[in-house]
């Protein structure tokens, strides 16, 4: 596996390495080990699938606070997404700012989200599923969200006019307490 540092610290693009022969391929996508030497939190709680029937169907901006804040991987197995974390870690130099990945079935990459991250995702093709592998179990009382067209953040996702859930479009302007 190659692992790529991205802009944001902490985030983590993580690219298989396949061997091909006439059959196919054979890649690790996930090695306690070298996720470790990275110095990516290894741990899976549980895992999670999302299947998104239109293109155009945006997810998002979602995250598990303390005390059960939840590291992510992140990789779509069918279709094609793109894929958003927002930094909202208070004491980060790069406090309230985004990066955006293209993340396909075809590529086999996966994107490393740690604790403290918004995420969100946009599908670029129609039936599109997202496979994630959470580090901490699923807590109601420590989910929050923030808007996924905040001009606070601006994101620019690839496509306009998204299928997007009334919770999702109904988060507040972006205020810090949203976070305690």
């Amino acid at each position: 596996m190659k692992f790529i540092a991205a802009r944001l610290p902490g985030l983590c693009l993580i690219k298989s390495e396949p061997i091909r022969d006439k059959r196919g391929l054979f890649a690790r996508s996930f090695c306690r080990r070298e996720f470790e030497e990275h110095g990516i939190d290894p741990n899976v709680a549980q895992c999670n699938i999302s299947f998104n029937e239109r293109r155009g169907t945006l997810r998002g901006m979602h995250i598990q606070v303390h005390p059960h804040g939840e590291a992510k991987l992140v990789r779509c197995t069918r279709g094609a997404i793109f894929d958003v974390a927002l930094d909202l870690r208070r004491d980060s130099p790069t406090f309230l700012q985004w990066e955006g990945f293209e993340l396909a079935a075809e590529s086999r990459a996966a994107l490393f989200i740690p604790k403290g991250f918004a995420h969100g995702f946009q599908t670029l093709e129609d039936a599109s599923e997202v496979f994630y592998q959470m580090s901490e179990f699923y807590h109601p009382e420590c989910a929050r969200g923030v808007r996924w067209n905040d001009a606070v953040f601006g994101i620019e996702w690839p496509l306009e006019d998204g299928i997007v859930s009334e919770r999702d479009a109904s988060y507040p302007d972006f205020q810090a307490d949203v976070l305690a």
